[in-house]
């Protein structure tokens, strides 16, 4: 399963933006988040992953890289073709790129 750093997610933010998917809880959400990733928590993505366009490229993210690779393994599965995991989390995210943001 192909992954992404957060070095290049921040390159790709620059231009052609991939769609991200962030699958943490609300409240993790609600610490600290990356603009513009449609937020749909984990245990939620069997019944809402039809809302993801197929076509687009798409980096799911969580915490620590755990979450979003279950999660991109399940999209996989479904038929979803360009799906990166994001290496390290939003916590690699934080510490590597926005050092403003909020960890936990």
């Amino acid at each position: 399963m192909e992954e992404i750093d957060v070095e290049a997610l921040a390159a790709a933010l620059a231009g052609a933006a991939p769609a991200m998917l962030d699958v943490r809880e609300a409240w993790e959400v609600a610490l600290c988040s990356l603009p513009g990733a449609l937020h749909i928590p984990l245990g939620e993505l069997p019944a809402r992953h039809a809302e993801l366009d197929r076509t687009r490229r798409l980096v799911v993210v969580c915490h620590h890289g755990m979450r979003s690779r279950a999660a991109q393994a399940f999209l996989l599965a479904q038929g979803f073709v360009h799906v990166q995991n994001l290496a390290g989390g939003i916590d690699a995210w934080a510490r590597r790129i926005d050092p403003a943001m909020a960890t936990y």
